[in-house]
């Protein structure tokens, strides 16, 4: 049967003629390729990866690239790509001549799955540029039930951490992750980036949001406050602000390891009772630590017991202060935004594990923070909100309709 269906296919081949009669074959015209500005079939395209001990003019000289021009090259591109900053592991492309000689003539770094830079040298003029590979954006659907952490329970269901970071952002002021309750539950409507239509590479914007903690609905959109300055922030489905003047955790997603307790008893110590004036957030060395508030650094130094710590003075009558850095970012009279990076997770002066002690003052007393009822940022103006509620109209009628997982998981969409 095979060699009677190969008989035909012969058969029809030799069967298409010309003008002139004679036999033609059909060939089919090669797939034009282009990608990073070029048309590939034009060069011998070498995809390889940084290896450890390599630098941009070993990689060159591999390629029929003279010592003498890499020099060239790199002085040419200098304000563009330091060649001292590629990194081993990094994937690059090399588009060479289609000759014998197979010479180098454009080298291609790619910082990332979109980002990449083009050094061209094909020509005496060199040229460098930065790039990026064309992306798709899919809005997408997200639910699930908390069994023990809102993290395990993302990586249970095969989405990115990021997520979570991004809910962490969204509902920081409102919502204790440290608190959450089995059955919390949440829905989520993202953005999903893609290349080359199936390969994802990033989280975009999540547009809306439902967080169901101990039973209280909290609901979150995204909305231009200020077209002008391009301004966004997360609102609630009564058009409150979800952001508050002060985060209630200076680092994210981590746990708390011991809470502000004026009656804690410590074996250390013969069992007496010591207060313990802060809440500690245990997390891996080199973790960052941020500033919950908007203020000037009033302290940055290294203090017995506290280790490497850094007090903010923020505006009205609060501080913050952050104990057993490792490494301390920012100096004294630095004015930080909240959320900005001010050190790193340690374990300087006296602690037994790495983690942060969080200590929080109001009108010069040390309280705690997490039992606080802290201020509100500023409101939306009145003008606006009709604007507003027509905007969310139809994001929270597709929000409310997305279905929970039956168990404790996840329904990605």
């Amino acid at each position: 049967m095979k060699k009677i269906v190969f008989l035909l296919l012969i058969s029809f081949i030799f069967s298409c003629k010309n003008k002139n009669g004679d036999n033609d074959i059909i060939v089919a015209e090669p797939k034009i390729i282009f990608e990073f500005g070029y048309r590939l079939n034009d060069y011998k395209v070498i995809n390889d990866t940084i290896k450890p001990g390599e630098n941009f003019s070993t990689i060159l000289d591999k390629y029929g690239i003279e010592y003498v021009k890499v020099l060239e090259i790199v002085t040419k591109i200098k304000d563009t790509f330091d060649v001292r900053k590629i990194k081993g592991g990094i994937p690059y492309t090399i588009l060479a001549k289609l000759d014998s000689t197979q010479k180098a003539q454009v080298f291609i770094y790619k910082h990332s799955l979109v980002n990449y830079t083009v050094i061209d040298f094909k020509d005496s003029l060199v040229v460098a540029y930065n790039g990026k590979k064309p992306m798709k954006t899919i809005v997408k659907t997200a639910s699930g039930i908390i069994n023990s952490s809102l993290t395990q329970s993302i990586i249970d269901a095969g989405l990115t951490t990021y997520l979570a970071y991004k809910m962490e952002d969204i509902y920081g002021w409102s919502i204790d992750f440290y608190r959450l309750q089995k059955n919390d539950r949440f829905k989520l409507i993202y953005e999903q980036h893609y290349i080359n239509d199936t390969i994802p590479v990033g989280i975009g914007e999540v547009k809306a949001a439902f967080f169901e903690h101990d039973g209280k609905p909290y609901y979150a959109f995204t909305y231009v406050i200020d077209s002008t300055n391009n301004k966004v922030d997360y609102y609630d489905d009564v058009a409150n602000a979800l952001r508050r003047q002060f985060l209630k955790a200076p680092v994210k997603l981590s746990r708390i390891s011991s809470r502000y307790n004026l009656n804690r008893r410590i074996a250390l110590y013969g069992n007496r009772v010591r207060a313990h004036k802060g809440t500690d957030y245990a997390a891996p060395i080199g973790t960052p630590i941020l500033t919950t508030a908007s203020g000037i650094v009033q302290e940055s130094r290294y203090g017995g017991g506290n280790g490497n710590y850094v007090k903010v003075r923020h505006s009205g009558a609060y501080s913050t202060q952050y104990l057993h850095m490792s490494k301390r970012a920012v100096q004294v009279g630095q004015r930080v935004s909240q959320g900005d990076v001010i050190g790193y997770i340690g374990m300087t002066g006296n602690t037994s594990g790495p983690h942060v002690c969080y200590r929080f003052w109001k009108n010069g007393v040390q309280v705690d923070p997490l039992r606080e009822r802290l201020p509100n940022s500023e409101p939306m103006k009145e003008s606006k909100i009709p604007a507003y509620f027509k905007y969310i109209e139809p994001i929270k009628l597709k929000l409310d309709a997305i279905p929970f997982a039956k168990k404790k998981s996840i329904i990605p969409s």
